[in-house]
């Protein structure tokens, strides 16, 4: 078979495996409001993207030509050359993005995209640049011009995104309050219209851009066109940038009437209609728009390959592709088939909901489980808003002041959410539609005026300011909510400069193996795309674990019970894998095993952070044994603590290559181990019992195990007076076998505590 036919299959193939890590990427932008502010069953709102993406994905023919041209100039690049770029980017594309998807943080494909072609162009116009002296220069290859543009786009939308949502929050929630359902019924319907002609006109200019109606001429040459007669024709693009506002007028008045009839005959939610049809709004710009970043660049690879076979050259290392310069249209059926791997996988990708819960759980109005610690920056940042506010307090008269704080008054809110329990939406619908509103309007704005900018920082960007003027950033969730965000930008920013150092090393590496470098770098992809994969599925299962112990489903003391004995499981299991490992001196499996008791120790940490959480759920005659529990989760993290107390201290003296434990010692640890091993099962199974009457059996148990500890103690004093161990063996076995005596010590503690507060 022809190689450079492999490389055309090896291009689609890789081009389904990019719509799936990039649909998994990008659903964050047109589900994160819908979603959070639970606008209607998940599976509807599913439904609604779905249906904009299809619709997207056949008003995407144009834009494919930015994969061809838009960033490099083909023809001044060999066939041979093209087809090298093509692949290039193509497997950096699938690689990084899976990346970003493993790690639940959103990224760009349009910047992905955009860099990776520009690595590898300037990768290989390096190649023929250095080939002779009478090469043209890197300006000849590269449209440089574009990825500038691109780069001040990125900087431009991040602040100005930012910016007019907190703006354009506040000013909602100072017009509508958090009680919003009153005024909802005298000037909802003209907050729809508003709301609902910014989303018509994104459509309109967003989703028109680069489709294959947009050069629909509506009139020819000789026409009398608003006072002018014709010299040229005008196109459907043309006549919707010269209507705009009769265009705008006629939609505001029109929504605006529609909404209030709908609002008295069938008591619709406008707010909800705004927010559906927002969604619909940019899962169809999505489509239409993003495709060309996933299956744009194959495309081109297959329209080279099939202008170099037309052509009858026979060395595809001199062939110039200038074809790629003039206009093409795609076939439907691409874009149809790419439109129904975007909704498949919209269905069906858990990184999708992880990517979307990262921008969720940095909006969301209720303070809770951050994911992200706190940073220097963020603290810094905090400190000087806290001393602004209290600065600006001063200075703002008592009447304005108290009337503010009214509007943005949560308690009602709070009890609803408080009574809603797990299904309670992140944030309301008023949020929800101006983050679509604010979103639609900067994309159409920018997209109007020929500024590129990517819809995932604006979108994400409009979702942080809304958050923050909706005081969702409080004292107690600020500084890790900033730390958030400011991990999620410079995430942005560190994409575009692996994108393009990862694209420039694979076409270089590419043109030096050729076909091998080509099936080893897919293969590469593929290894690391199960690897990250597994390593998801994984993460992915501890937190279905954690989602078992839900209070909400399960009431306090089922959850309690669950989590701990989860936990103490998890404890049982790494004691005997620890001792293990020591004994037969397995440094690569301590150290997957310090990993795990680490992760013990931050499950143990995330329960006492959900403390207040679980309290706040007990009922008013059991809030007495509310400190039981308290105990309960200080006696698990001592626990913790014990075992990673044992499990550092022995990875250390191997990774030192200290002396060997000798039998002796070893075997002493084996029964200690056995011995701690089976006091833990009695009493997980007495928690499960509920009864409590075995603890006498149990403490006794604990006494005999304690008075075994001092006696192998004694056992090795005599050894070392025998001057039969080393020093350093010596120190880690006393601190193993004073560990285990800690965790017996606090097993029990924890029992006792676990019994009071489930009796109480």
């Amino acid at each position: 078979m022809d190689m450079y036919l492999i490389m055309v299959i090896a291009l689609f193939a890789l081009a389904i495996a990019d719509l799936i890590v990039g649909v998994s990427n990008d659903a964050v932008n047109f589900l994160n409001s819908a979603i959070g502010a639970k606008a209607a069953p998940f599976k509807t709102i599913m439904l609604i993207a779905a249906l904009g993406i299809i619709v997207g994905a056949t008003f995407s023919s144009g834009m494919m030509e930015v994969a061809r041209k838009g960033i490099m100039n083909p023809q001044h690049f060999h066939f041979s050359e093209i087809m090298l770029i093509f692949l290039a980017v193509m497997i950096t594309d699938i690689i990084l993005l899976d990346m970003f998807n493993a790690f639940g943080m959103p990224t760009s494909t349009t910047v992905s995209i955009v860099f990776e072609l520009l690595g590898a162009s300037v990768a290989i116009a390096m190649f023929k640049i250095l080939a002779g002296p009478d090469s043209d220069s890197l300006a000849t290859y590269i449209n440089s011009s574009t990825a500038l543009k691109i780069i001040g786009g990125i900087l431009l939308s991040v602040f100005v995104a930012f910016l007019a949502g907190a703006i354009v929050q506040y000013l909602s929630r100072l017009a509508f309050s958090f009680n919003f359902e009153t005024r909802i019924k005298y000037i909802g319907a003209i907050w729809g219209g508003i709301a609902i002609t910014s989303i018509t006109y994104f459509i309109l200019i967003k989703g028109l851009k680069g489709s294959m109606y947009a050069d629909h001429i509506m009139a020819n040459i000789g026409d009398n066109y608003m006072g002018k007669i014709l010299t040229e024709p005008v196109i459907l693009k043309q006549y919707v940038k010269d209507m705009m506002w009769p265009i705008i007028g006629i939609s505001l008045l029109g929504w605006t009437i529609i909404l209030q009839l709908l609002y008295w005959i069938t008591k619709v939610d406008i707010l909800k209609v705004t927010v559906l049809v927002g969604t619909f709004a940019l899962a169809m710009a999505f489509a239409g728009n993003d495709l060309v970043n996933f299956i744009g660049v194959p495309l081109a690879g297959l329209a080279s390959y099939n202008d170099f076979v037309a052509s009858g050259a026979a060395d595809p290392d001199n062939y110039f592709m200038a074809t790629l310069v003039g206009k093409t249209s795609t076939p439907a059926i691409y874009l149809v088939v790419a439109g129904l791997i975007m909704v498949l996988t919209l269905w069906t990708s858990k990184k999708a909901r992880s990517v979307l819960k990262t921008s969720l759980d940095l909006s969301r109005q209720g303070d809770g489980d951050e994911r992200f610690g706190a940073s220097p920056i963020a603290r810094s940042i905090v400190r000087a808003s806290v001393n602004f506010s209290e600065t600006l307090e001063k200075v703002v008269p008592a009447p304005l002041k108290n009337w503010t704080n009214r509007q943005f008054d949560q308690r009602s809110y709070n009890d609803k959410v408080l009574a809603l329990g797990k299904e309670a939406p992140s944030f309301d619908m008023l949020r929800a539609s101006v983050n679509l509103v604010m979103a639609s309007i900067l994309i159409s704005l920018a997209t109007s005026q020929k500024l590129p900018l990517s819809t995932t920082y604006v979108t994400f960007m409009v979702a942080m300011g809304t958050s923050l003027a909706d005081k969702a950033w409080g004292r107690e969730s600020a500084v890790f909510r900033i730390t958030g965000v400011l991990s999620v930008i410079l995430g942005w920013f560190f994409t575009a400069f692996v994108a393009f150092s990862a694209s420039f090393i694979v076409a270089v590496i590419l043109h030096y193996t050729g076909i091998f470098g080509v099936l080893g770098l897919i293969g590469l992809a593929i290894f690391l795309i199960y690897r990250t994969f597994m390593m998801h599925k994984k993460k992915t299962y501890a937190e279905e674990q954690k989602t078992d112990d839900d209070i909400e489903q399960l009431g306090v003391t089922q959850s309690c019970n669950n989590s701990i004995i989860r936990n103490l499981e998890n404890i049982k299991k790494e004691i005997s894998q620890v001792i293990n490992a020591i004994n037969t001196e397995n440094r690569k499996e301590l150290r997957n095993i310090n990993k795990e008791i680490k992760q013990i120790n931050l499950d143990a940490k995330q329960l006492k952070k959900s403390m207040h959480k679980t309290i706040s759920k007990l009922d008013s005659e059991s809030i007495e044994s509310g400190h039981f529990y308290v105990q309960v989760l200080d006696y698990l993290r001592e626990l913790a603590h014990s075992l990673e107390f044992i499990s550092q201290p022995a990875f250390e003296h191997m990774e030192n290559n200290h002396k060997k434990l000798t039998a002796n010692q070893k075997a002493d640890l084996t029964e200690l181990k056995d011995y701690l091993i089976e006091i833990t099962d009695a009493v997980i199974k007495e928690i499960k019992n509920g009864t409590y009457q075995n603890i006498d059996t149990i403490i006794k148990q604990q006494q005999d195990i304690l008075e075994f500890s001092r006696v192998i103690q004694k056992r090795h004093i005599k050894r070392i007076k025998d001057g039969k161990a080393s020093t350093k063996a010596s120190v880690l076995y006393f601190s193993i076998v004073h560990e285990s005596n800690n965790i017996l010590l606090q097993m029990i503690n924890l029992l006792k505590s676990h019994r009071d507060f489930m009796t109480k």
